[in-house]
């Protein structure tokens, strides 16, 4: 078995199957489309705030600029203020198998160093960062797989990608093994092990920890730099993580567990919202033709409940109010989530007469994937019920190429200027095969500030 230290320090570009390198390019232009419309979030608005008052960047470590923003900061500002954004709409890349997300944590905290790498005078390629964001995305799956699989509370992502940060940034710094090991074991150590189910249950603007899991992987890679020790991670190495290691190096956790979101709101809402618009669709149905909804699924989705939100935050972790937002309108993008919606009398009537039921059948085999069923009750008398559903996104039920394009210029249209959308989303598709200037141009349009009120 291959130690992660290892792993980190010697993989190449030719030894990352395409497979996982097409993940990541898909990955990469699907984060950017979310953060910018993470970036006229108050969440946003907030951390780059802070930010900027709090973590100033040094000649040492060299500037890294907010992403949308243009704002010179530390690393670590940039990786925390990114994440944030990102993490703001709910809309990221998800791996449902470790409960959460790595691209979230991942894209703002590197993009942030090689921001800084390239402020100093480093030249890194387009299949230098392709490498780094394949080790902190491997590293941070199977640290997710483990704390989950040995830890009886469920954490946010944040305490996880910290460790997948932290041995990404490592790569990019040039880390030797033994500095990588140090670097992943502070990061664990002090990455937030923070309650999933308490924002569940509460939504407000801490979201899913990946705020303070990509700062404190940023960090740690430059406290190991400089000789500061935390070895060993034990989400990483030794007998108990063992079983989510053996095969490092031979499979890849990314291509096995990386799914897709079309909708900007938690992951578990989806399948009920696949079924309520695939319902109206197929039976030729308006608003108007509902009475009630009922939706069966598992535990933690039904504790979403989220019948009346009051805030984004609280509509991005419901169930009830976007399956009524798509019984309504018939889609949920960036438009769906305006302060104006959470008022819309249609949607909310819809949502307060809304059922959600657990079923142990459900909860049981929501494990890799994520089951609901949904009935409509027509004012007819009928009723139609959907049959099980698991997401649009998933590796069973991919999104098309077409439907990629189709989210990122919805999520773009007003925010980025056309040609330079289309210059950002040519780029990350095929990010590795650019050289050094061509990767530092991608990055500069990244961290221009948004072209906010220009229409496509």
């Amino acid at each position: 078995m291959i130690s992660f230290s290892k792993f980190a320090g010697s993989l190449t570009y030719d030894a990352i199957p395409e497979e996982v390198r097409a993940i990541l390019r898909r990955s990469f232009a699907d984060t950017l489309c979310v953060a910018a419309v993470g970036s006229t979030t108050e969440i946003s608005s907030i951390t780059k705030k802070i930010a900027d008052r709090l973590w100033r960047s040094s000649p040492e470590a060299g500037a890294a600029r907010m992403i949308f923003d243009g704002r010179p900061v530390s690393p670590a500002g940039a990786a925390f203020a990114g994440a944030f954004t990102v993490d703001s709409i709910d809309g990221h890349d998800t791996t449902s198998a470790c409960k959460g997300h790595a691209g979230s944590a991942v894209f703002p905290a590197l993009l942030a160093v090689a921001d800084s790498l390239k402020a100093s005078g480093v030249v890194l390629s387009g299949e230098d960062f392709m490498v780094a964001l394949a080790v902190a995305y491997e590293i941070s799956y199977r640290a997710g797989l483990t704390l989950h699989g040995t830890v009886p509370d469920y954490h946010t992502s944040g305490a996880w990608t910290a460790v997948g940060v932290a041995a990404g940034v490592s790569r990019l710094l040039g880390l030797s093994q033994e500095q990588t090991r140090h670097a992943a074991g502070i990061a664990e150590y002090h990455g937030p092990r923070s309650q999933m189910m308490r924002c569940i249950d509460f939504p407000t603007m801490l979201r899913d920890g990946v705020g303070w899991g990509a700062p404190s992987g940023v960090m740690a890679a430059y406290m190991a730099e400089l000789g500061f020790t935390g070895a060993p991670a034990i989400t990483a190495e030794g007998q108990t993580a063992e079983p989510w290691w053996h095969d490092l190096g031979q499979a890849w956790r990314v291509a096995e567990d990386t799914s897709y979101k079309p909708y900007p709101v938690c992951r578990w809402a989806h399948p009920s919202i696949d079924a309520a618009r695939d319902l109206m669709r197929d039976n030729g149905l308006s608003s108007k033709d509902i009475t009630r909804v009922r939706i069966q699924t598992f535990h933690y989705a039904v504790r979403l409940a989220g019948h009346n939100p009051r805030t984004l935050d609280e509509m991005s972790y419901s169930i009830a109010f976007p399956v009524a937002t798509m019984v309504v309108r018939g889609k949920i993008g960036p438009q769906e989530l305006l302060p104006e919606v959470l008022q819309d009398e249609e949607i909310r009537r819809i949502s307060n007469a809304t059922e959600l039921v657990e079923t142990e059948h459900y909860t049981r085999i929501s494990v890799g994937k994520r089951w609901a069923d949904v009935t409509l009750y027509l004012r007819d008398g009928r009723k139609i019920m959907s049959e099980p559903r698991t997401p649009k996104g998933d590796l069973d039920n991919p999104m098309s190429a077409e439907e990629f394009h189709s989210k990122y210029a919805n999520f773009t249209d007003g925010l980025v200027g056309k040609g330079r959308a289309v210059d950002m989303e040519a780029m990350a598709l095929s990010f590795d095969d650019l050289d050094s200037k061509l990767l530092g141009s991608l990055i500069d349009l990244i961290v221009a500030p948004l072209d906010v009120g220009h229409r496509q």
